[in-house]
């Protein structure tokens, strides 16, 4: 062991530490001042934090994106998402419904969220097909963009523009068709099921799993409760609303198979 007297005097003078109570007032009357600087500053800025997340949760996607294919890719799948997202909240806003801003999820796309539900299927068709329609306005401009400057990498995203659309109106919750054709009929649910288990089959992919079980659960869910009298009401629809959506569904879904056709590009691209 060392010699004490090697160290200063001052080191040598204090007693050593003897164990206290824990003095929980003072720990109390530390910690009220930052906590009650957070609390008003989450309610000064709250707004501007959401707005936050919303741009933060696009950068990393857009990282995300870029990392797997390059600055074309990511920055346009980025793009082609929010203006899908921002059919939802047009639709939303025209419902007078309170919605988020968009959030973005790598690899799952992107999402908004509801305080508020629509007060029947017919406004929940209304506002999940707002997204495709919009998404695929989306699409189309830059399909006529890629037109007018011979560009293939703007086709390119095009192509995927309305892929992801179609893609989107497949008849299984949670995704935007299986909330549309809540307006048509109920046996359609088990046919986007059937065929996202097909999918999930021939095609493997993490991303679908998941879309399946979340399906799953929704179908299950909504199948218990079918004979409620409130969920009956909910998906009472006039036989012309039904037409109107029956007509945009399966119309843009014929559009979107042809835009993709029309946009398809060699795979050495």
């Amino acid at each position: 062991m060392a010699d004490m007297e090697q160290y200063p005097q001052e080191w040598r003078q204090y007693d050593p530490i003897q164990p206290r109570g824990t003095d929980w007032r003072g720990i109390f009357r530390k910690l009220w001042a930052p906590i009650a600087a957070i609390g008003a500053f989450l309610a000064k800025f709250g707004v501007v934090l959401l707005k936050f997340k919303f741009l933060f949760s696009m950068f990393v996607s857009a990282a995300f994106y870029v990392w797997l294919g390059g600055w074309w890719f990511g920055i346009g799948l980025v793009v082609l998402l929010f203006v899908h997202e921002m059919g939802h909240v047009l639709e939303a806003k025209r419902q007078r419904l309170p919605v988020s801003a968009p959030v973005f999820i790598p690899f799952m796309g992107a999402l908004i969220t509801l305080k508020q539900m629509p007060h029947n299927a017919w406004n929940e068709a209304k506002l999940a097909i707002a997204g495709p329609i919009v998404g695929s306005a989306g699409a189309l401009a830059l399909y006529v963009a890629g037109v007018a400057f011979d560009s293939r990498a703007l086709k390119a995203l095009a192509f995927l523009g309305f892929f992801i659309n179609l893609f989107n109106l497949l008849p299984v919750v949670p995704l935007d068709g299986g909330r549309i054709v809540a307006a048509l009929h109920p046996v359609l649910w088990l046919v986007g099921f059937v065929a996202l288990l097909g999918l999930c089959i021939w095609r493997p992919n993490p991303i679908l799993i998941i879309i399946l079980l979340f399906s799953a659960s929704e179908l299950w869910r909504r199948w218990k409760m079918r004979r409620h009298p409130e969920m009956q009401d909910y998906y009472r629809v006039d036989p012309h609303q039904r037409l109107i959506i029956g007509v945009l569904y399966f119309g843009l879904a014929a559009l979107l198979v042809l835009g993709m056709a029309e946009t398809h590009v060699p795979r050495d691209f």
